[in-house]
């Protein structure tokens, strides 16, 4: 059966960190639907002005966050003072786990273009070590479609295999399409199949998708994407939803209040850091 569009959202501007312009397309009150994704924002502009100033440090616990720098730059420094940086198609994941503290830097590029992803974790899994690992691009395959190609980020497709999760599956992909021409993807029913439209348009079973949108799937074994007269390029995420209950503050995202309050507990007595964090890099 193929998929088609359940729900759009588009995504809308507004700043965090310490000032840097993004798009805000899920978050808390999409976390039910898009589970077991909770957050999504998008970067996108060529005024290093609008994200210089970066992400100052902060806490993180409960969730993994990966960042998927298309175009530009992001440095990542640590409260165990690991520093790395990925740029020009490259990821960053970090699992928060039972907590960490970092910053994420962005140099002034000609274009700042890409993404971040909050996933969720399991509640087995909330209290995990936590770790980091950056996916270069020696790491990541590009597939070529014949009318585009297919960046495989994570996961797999078809019989090409790339970084796994080691929480939730996750198959997640860098669909670039030329105008006028379409992919068709097989997909596990099961899972949750979301597009998210980095640059341009596309349509799924005539439904059309905007730009900077997020766009959650039926359930189905299959979809086609469809991109129209220009150029566009689509991430493609699928993961199994947790079902699990939420309690989500901030940069913290737990399944309980007593979780939640706990670790802003934590962070007012020093404890927060519980576990030492590893260093996961090829």
């Amino acid at each position: 059966m193929e998929r088609k569009v359940k729900r759009q959202v588009r995504g809308f501007g507004t700043q965090d960190g310490a000032g840097v312009k993004l798009v805000r397309v899920l978050g808390y009150e999409t976390m039910e639907e898009y589970d077991p994704i909770l957050m999504l924002d998008s970067f996108d502009s060529t005024n290093p002005d609008d994200y210089t100033d970066g992400f100052p440090m902060h806490p993180h616990r409960g969730i993994e966050t990966i960042s998927y720098v298309y175009r530009g730059q992001m440095i990542h420094r640590d409260s165990l003072g690991n520093e790395d940086s990925i740029s020009d198609g490259e990821v960053q994941w970090m699992t928060a786990g039972s907590g960490i503290l970092h910053e994420e830097k962005l140099p002034a590029s000609e274009r700042m273009l890409g993404v971040q992803l909050w996933l969720n974790l399991p509640a087995k899994d909330k209290m995990t070590a936590p770790s980091y690992h950056s996916i270069k691009n020696a790491e990541i395959e590009e597939i070529d479609l014949g009318n585009g190609m297919l960046r495989l980020l994570a996961g797999q497709y078809k019989d090409k295999k790339g970084y796994r999760s080691k929480y939730l599956p996750l198959d997640y992909y860098d669909i670039h399409l030329d105008s006028n021409s379409s992919v068709l993807l097989d997909t596990d029913p099961d899972r949750l199949v979301m597009i998210f439209t980095l640059t341009g348009e596309v349509s799924i079973d005539g439904e059309l998708v905007k730009e900077k949108t997020a766009a959650k799937l039926t359930s189905g074994d299959r979809v086609e994407i469809k991109c129209n007269e220009k150029n566009a390029q689509v991430l493609f995420i699928s993961s199994t939803p947790l079902g699990e209950p939420i309690a989500w503050g901030g940069p913290i995202v737990m399944n309980t209040k007593a979780e939640l309050q706990k670790a802003f507990a934590d962070l007012d007595k020093g404890t927060f850091l519980q576990k030492e964090m590893s260093y996961d890099n090829k």
